[in-house]
């Protein structure tokens, strides 16, 4: 409190989250730039956080290459590495609050299942039909009689999910309808992406969300799980994703625009920094730069008023 006794605003806190399977590309790159410049310039800090959930997929070396990749380009962190390989004590608290609510049930449906049976989301999703809600428990002893080993899924209701986006603007989520229940722990044990990352940023103290758009339509369901475990929700800002030829977007998988690629054609760190930014529209020109020098002209309300499409941006090689 102040001595007015009013009370402060909590200080700024993004996050950096990459994913350790595979080198970083002029996406990703593009929205740690943008989640580090809306922090920094709200006098905030950054936290590293590795999302390593995929422990097949992730890799020792990645992790390593993406922290060197990050301090190469200028993109300092305050707090961290975290690494969500140690965060399973924390997940599993909240998965057992969660199933005190009453609002898990065991899923044996699998991929086929679900693609036969769902109907097409807006964007990537698909709405799980509820399949496995209501199965009995003679049922379920079944299956697993059977060596099916459930994934587990959180009950969702009639709720409308709504929330204003600092990029996108105002977007609603009727959760049966446009969502469905969602898993939350899969069927080889792991922690689902949805309850890990509403964990950790709580824990974390994040407060400022910045992303690509494809991950819009998966906010409600974050919020819907923040509300059930009594969590703070941060403010979000989804950013058109840089994308390649016919809008198919930048991978890791296709080595799409890789960093190190990047670094072979344009020569040092500052030089793709201002190439990034020259295509998202941060600066008029192109010229080498860091996201320390273009911090000193950036604001979220004129990044947003300038972008020329709220969905994508194309990459220029």
């Amino acid at each position: 409190m102040t001595e007015s006794g009013a009370t402060e605003a909590a200080p700024v806190v993004g996050r950096f989250a990459p994913s350790p399977t595979g080198r970083m590309h002029a996406g990703n790159i593009y929205a740690a730039l943008i989640s580090w410049l809306v922090a920094k310039s709200q006098g905030g800090r950054m936290v590293l956080r590795i999302e390593d959930l995929d422990r097949e997929r992730s890799k020792a070396a990645y992790i390593d290459q993406i922290q060197r990749d990050f301090e190469a380009l200028g993109l300092f962190w305050d707090e961290g590495p975290y690494f969500q390989h140690d965060r399973d004590e924390a997940y599993a608290e909240a998965f057992a609050r969660l199933e005190a609510q009453g609002l898990l049930y065991p899923c044996f449906c699998t991929r086929a299942d679900l693609h036969a049976a769902s109907a097409p989301h807006r964007g990537e999703k698909l709405v799980y039909a509820g399949t496995c809600r209501h199965l009995s428990a003679a049922e379920v002893e079944a299956r697993r009689a059977a060596g099916r080993t459930p994934g587990w899924r959180v009950a969702v209701d009639g709720r409308m999910i709504a929330f204003e986006d600092l990029v996108q603007g105002y977007y609603a989520q009727k959760l049966d309808r446009d969502c469905g229940d969602f898993l939350i722990r899969r069927s080889d044990g792991a922690f689902a992406y949805q309850l890990a990352v509403v964990v950790d940023d709580a824990a974390q103290g994040v407060n400022s969300v910045v992303r690509g758009v494809d991950l819009l339509c998966s906010t409600p369901q974050q919020r819907y799980l923040q509300d059930l475990l009594g969590l703070p929700h941060p403010a979000y800002a989804h950013v058109p994703l840089l994308v390649a030829e016919q809008n198919r977007r930048l991978s890791k998988r296709d080595r799409d625009a890789a960093l190190d690629e990047l670094l072979a054609r344009f020569g040092s760190p500052r030089a793709v920094i201002g190439h990034i930014a020259a295509v998202a529209g941060l600066v008029p020109e192109e010229a080498p730069a860091t996201p320390e020098e273009l911090l000193k002209d950036f604001s979220l309300e004129r990044f947003r008023d300038g972008l020329p499409d709220l969905v994508q941006i194309p990459w220029r090689s």
